[in-house]
Parts: C-alpha cells; structure tokens; sequence
C-alpha cells in the first residue's frame, strides 16, 4: 500500500467512526470529499453526546453540560464538554502512532510509538478535574469575546497512561528546561498545514507532578476521539487547554513556551485589577495557572418545583485547582446568611470533590439555592463576578439554581 493510498484508508475509518457505520463503496470516494452524514452533522449522534448538551460552536466543535447533567462522580463520555481550538484530526491510527520528545532541554530527542508508553512504563489511573479557562464566561459585562460558556465547561473524568516524568527521565533533561510545550495533529481552520491551532504548556514543576499523564484511556476505555485518541496530555488543577488532545510531540524548553496561545491575551489575565471595558497592553497580561475554587449544584435541578413540608436535598461538586476544598456551604437567602454542606474528601489530589446537604425551605415561594466553597487557603467563591478581564476567563462565582416551594 503506498502512502496516498493508507491517507485515504486512514481516512475512511475515521469517517466510519464518526458515521458509526462502514462507508460500503468508501473505496469510490473522490479524494477531498466528506459523506454528506458529516456535511451537516449531528454532534450528539456523532460524539456520543446527551441530547441536553448544549451546541456553542461547530467550527471548531464546542459543546457544554448543563449542571444536572454533571451529578456522576466521574463523569461520563455522553456529558463531558468539548473544546477545540481547530479541526478535529482524521488519519488517527493507533499503530502508526508516534510522540517525539525535542527542544532545546532534552539530552536526546527521542521517539516512542504508542506500545512503547504502554509497555515501558507503569501505568496510573486518577480522576481529574478539567475546567475551560472560559467557563462562566457569557455572565461578563461588557461581553467578553469567544464561546458564552455558562457552567458546564467541566468534567471530571477517569484517565489512565503513564507518568509524563517518567518518560522525561527516560528521554533526559538538561538542568535548562523551564517549560514544556505541547504539539498534536489537529489542523488550523485554516487548513494551512504549517499553522498550529494551539500549542500550550505548562513550567517543568508542574509537568513532573504524580498526576501529569500522557493518557490513553477515559473511563477505563480508549479514549473518544473528540477527546483526544489516540493520546493526550492531562494536567490537572490548570485550565483544560494545557492538557493537549492528540498529542504526537513535546518540546522541552528552556524558556515559557511561545507557542499558539500562549501569548497576547490568550489564557491570560490582567496581573493587576481594571476597571469593566478597559484595554490592557499585552505585556500586562499573566498566564492562567491554577483554576480558582468553584463548585456546582448537580441537583436538583434549576427551576424545580416541590411539595411543602419535605427537606430539599441538594449535591454537587467542588474544586480548587492546585489546592483543596476545605469547607462548602450553601445559602436559601440570597447570600445573607450560610449553612454547612458535608463535603468528601478526593479520590486523589485533582479530582472533585463531592458535598451534599439537606435544606429546610420554611415556606411556600420562590428560592434560590446558592453554593459557596472555600479552598485549604481560606479564601472563597465570590457571590457575584469576579474581577473583569478582557477574554472572560476565571468566573468562580457562586452557582445558584432555582426552587420554587407549592
């Protein structure tokens, strides 16, 4: 089989995989063309996704849970956000696949297929928490730019590969190296080849951490490939975009890497407060690092309507990015006053952790049901926006739902 011909047969599976049916005279197709099944498709078929999820974007893909779709513990395939920044990848062979080590900080530049990971290192499994940078984003005033995340740009799911610091013990690394970034295959909407639509990372501490994957599993099954098959990087309590989907290269650097939005205004922030509306200059921007403390209301669900008399249960999750969450509490009267959520600890550091409380609601009416987490530093979510930036990133402020009492 020559090259062009393995494209196309390459090709053709993703195609398949993407319809969930063999393409029968796939043979026939001329080249460049897409089944009309994916001219104009159905993501909710196409990505396994629950019919409640919410469409913000289709070029690049980008889709968000609504909150009662987030009650699992892990959360599954049908309601976990999706992200993308470009195209989704089509030639995705796992047998041919390869991820190459270089930059400037690596003693030898080296190659492994997808075995090699799997066999010469042990592999760990942890729940982890992946938040977009964005989430919240469309409760902004002025409008910040880009996807109107309300609050389901988060999930926490089970994922199993190896220790990224195991392979670069293997691989070397020179005392130089600062950073580590990021390469994969996803194409530039532009479809110009020589473009990358993202390329992140994140300083070598934070690469060298227990829980830093090069995984090849969600949920103990190959990953989907909206969420990055055959490989992708997982690095918790930092906003989703550090962990890479369908990685096939890190660059070890002695340097911040400078690749595709790592600079500018992407997954930054103003170092110092500004005033709502203001611009600010690109060198007084700082990158995202660890995801402040928020939580979520899983259930019930907002706008639910119960009977008089009964205790409303409530449950959710809770995270702090780096950190932990050391007390969770929720409020019936507008923030006025707050009781005591039981919240559990984490399955491992990263993952969410769970709280449930039992709520008396003293009379028949309108509620609002408000959740405040407060991480192992003490400090808490606030009960309305936090500070203005110009891309809308960081919203940790209190998730409310609505009740009405008959």
């Amino acid at each position: 089989m020559n090259r062009r011909d393995f494209a196309k047969k390459a090709t053709l599976s993703t195609f398949a995989t993407l319809i969930g049916a063999e393409i029968v005279f796939g043979s026939r197709l001329m080249e460049g063309y897409s089944p009309l099944a994916l001219q104009n498709p159905d993501p909710f078929k196409m990505f396994n996704k629950h019919k409640d999820m919410i469409v913000l974007n289709d070029k690049p893909w980008n889709m968000e849970a609504q909150a009662h779709l987030l009650d699992d513990k892990i959360t599954p395939n049908s309601c976990m956000f999706i992200r993308n920044n470009g195209l989704v990848p089509k030639d995705n062979d796992a047998n041919k696949w390869t991820l190459t080590f270089d930059g400037e900080s690596v003693i030898n530049k080296k190659t492994y297929s997808l075995a090699d990971l799997k066999t010469k290192f042990q592999q760990h499994t942890y729940q982890i928490t992946l938040e977009c940078g964005g989430n919240g984003r469309s409760e902004f005033n002025p409008p910040a730019k880009g996807n109107q995340w309300t609050v389901g740009a988060v999930h926490c799911a089970s994922w199993t590969g190896v220790r990224l610091r195991d392979v670069l013990k293997d691989v070397g690394i020179k005392k130089s190296a600062v950073y580590i970034g990021y390469h994969a295959t996803d194409l530039h909407l532009s479809m110009d080849p020589n473009k990358e639509p993202i390329s992140r990372g994140c300083p070598i501490w934070k690469a060298l951490e227990d829980e830093a994957l090069l995984a090849f599993k969600m949920n103990g099954d190959d990953i989907p490939l909206i969420h990055g098959y055959p490989l992708r990087l997982i690095i918790g309590g930092w906003p989703a975009s550090v962990s890479g989907k369908w990685v096939n290269r890190i660059s070890v650097r002695n340097k911040i890497h400078d690749g595709p939005k790592m600079t500018g205004d992407a997954y930054r922030v103003p170092c110092e407060p500004v005033a709502p509306g203001e611009k600010v200059k690109d060198e007084d921007m700082c990158i995202i690092e660890s995801m402040p403390v928020k939580s979520i209301i899983t259930y019930p669900k907002s706008g639910a309507i119960l009977k008089e008399g009964k205790a409303l249960n409530i449950r959710g999750h809770a995270w702090a990015g780096d950190l932990g969450v050391a007390k969770m509490e929720y409020s019936i009267d507008f923030g006025a006053t707050w009781k005591s959520c039981h919240i559990e600890k984490p399955s491992n550091r990263f993952a969410w952790q769970h709280f449930k409380a039992s709520v008396n609601l003293p009379k028949k009416g309108y509620y609002e049901i408000w959740a405040r987490a407060t991480d192992s530093k003490g400090t808490s979510q606030p009960m309305l926006l936090p500070g203005w930036n110009p891309k809308g990133y960081l919203n940790n402020a209190c998730h409310r739902i609505a009740v009405k009492i008959n």
